[in-house]
């Protein structure tokens, strides 16, 4: 019976599943920016790359 409270109370694997949880949430939201920064960063190249060539 001791071994069934003990096991019960032992958060450790709780812990292991919020981390994951964390992990996925930060994953999902960085797939979910990456195309937004991808063709802002990309504009931004453009002009400069525009502004050389012309000189300006």
């Amino acid at each position: 019976m001791n071994k069934v409270m003990r096991l019960i109370r032992d958060e450790s694997g709780a812990t292991a599943i919020e981390y994951g949880l964390i992990a996925a949430a930060m994953g999902l939201a960085l797939v979910t920016a990456m195309p937004i920064l991808a063709s802002a960063i990309t504009g931004k190249f453009s002009s400069l790359a525009t502004h050389i060539t012309s000189g300006t």
